[in-house]
């Protein structure tokens, strides 16, 4: 009967204890040195069917791309495409022209859009990217039990978070921008010559004034 008693007292603190132990959310699983929480890249394209022959495209289309491209806010990171092969070179110099305006290029080779482009039409694409830290934050584990050493759900979200929306380009993020020819010494030197080939601020001389006058 005692043996018993005991018995059930220990089943009920174990039970207790497994409760408690639920209560504080868990110990966390991650144990490798990097973040649980990586910045995700996603693409979005943009479309719109222009009317287009082979003298390129008419005032009205063009305007109606300039519109366009004003509500898309378009700036660094996005990248405009031509989704038509036959379009004829006056069209690709009239869509190149708008996008100098925002210090653009249209790029040689479009991605994969859905629809199928009609007769006497053209579209132009743009394709814009997205970062962002899913799952932050993520509060899921409580700081006080963590036996194992682990690192919590919640680490990461913040600087991650920050530097996915403060990139100018998310696809950075993926790879890093390519070498475009010449030296790195060559364009670390061109501050440096710029502020030596700059005239001094006091190269006039100073003004003469006269303060003998006033009360």
């Amino acid at each position: 009967m005692k043996r018993t008693i005991i018995q059930r007292a220990s089943a009920a603190f174990a039970l207790s204890l497994g409760l408690l132990t639920a209560g504080c959310g868990g110990t966390p699983e991650w144990r490798g040195l990097e973040s649980p929480n990586q910045p995700v890249v996603t693409r979005t394209n943009y479309t719109m069917d222009l009317s287009a022959g082979a003298e390129g495209l008419s005032i009205p289309e063009q305007r109606r791309l300039a519109d366009w491209f004003a509500a898309m806010e378009l700036g660094y990171g996005d990248r405009i495409a031509i989704d038509d092969s036959s379009a004829s070179q006056a069209t690709r110099d009239a869509v190149q022209a708008i996008a100098s305006r925002y210090g653009m290029i249209i790029e040689d080779t479009a991605p994969v859009t859905e629809g199928v482009v009609g007769p006497g039409a053209v579209r132009v694409v743009v394709a814009r990217s997205r970062a962002e830290v899913p799952g932050c934050p993520n509060w899921s584990a409580q700081s006080d039990l963590n036996d194992v050493n682990a690192t919590y759900p919640n680490y990461g979200c913040a600087v991650n978070g920050n530097l996915a929306s403060m990139v100018a380009n998310p696809e950075d993020l993926i790879r890093g921008q390519q070498a475009q020819g010449g030296s790195s010494e060559a364009t670390s030197t061109k501050a440096i010559e710029s502020y030596r080939a700059a005239a001094p601020t006091g190269e006039g001389g100073l003004e003469e004034t006269d303060t003998t006058g006033g009360n």
